[in-house]
């Protein structure tokens, strides 16, 4: 619940449902939950899923010493990060991210993953992230692939070849 939380601070969306308390609805339409945040920072492929547990304690316990010094009280219901409203969540991101804090590179990375989930879809195959309406790629306006799920581009986007092939590069495109 607390990444979740995090991954909406970075990138916001609307509650999953009336009572959500992770995703603060500070946006409509889908933010990185929706993208697949957590699906991502899970995979095998992401290499944090081994620190998530330890990434959610050291956020819970920068969201109370963030209460302590601007006086909030925090429903203990919820982990601290979840307690905090979008805009106190938001100030405390942005402390963590800054250059001058000590743990900028920890948490940033942290926010990479938000960032991929929702512009790239890389919790999933792209063609099947778009038939699903993936909000991230939707809103950017990433193109679908044709009908039998890949992409063409007969035309170059500069109106030209831009350079040929190297004469050694293999039918696979592998350069010799």
């Amino acid at each position: 619940m607390t990444l979740e939380a995090f991954a909406d601070t970075i990138i916001p969306g609307e509650r999953r449902w009336p009572g959500d308390r992770a995703v603060a609805g500070a946006a409509t339409g889908g933010g990185a939950v929706a993208s697949g945040a957590l699906d991502l920072l899970v995979s095998v492929e992401g290499g944090m899923a081994g620190m998530l547990d330890t990434l959610a304690v050291g956020l819970d316990d920068q969201a109370t010493e963030y209460a302590r010094r601007t006086g909030l009280t925090l429903d203990p219901a919820v982990p601290p990060f979840v307690a905090l409203s979008f805009a106190d969540r938001t100030a405390l991101t942005s402390e963590l991210v800054a250059p001058a804090h000590p743990e900028q590179e920890l948490w940033v990375a942290l926010a990479m993953f938000s960032v991929m989930a929702w512009d790239t879809g890389a919790a999933e195959h792209t063609v099947d992230a778009l038939a699903a309406g993936h909000p991230g790629l939707v809103q950017i306006g990433f193109t679908p692939p044709d009908a039998d799920g890949l992409w063409r581009f007969p035309n170059f986007s500069y109106g030209r070849v831009l350079a040929k092939s190297h004469p050694d590069t293999t039918p696979t495109g592998d350069p010799a």
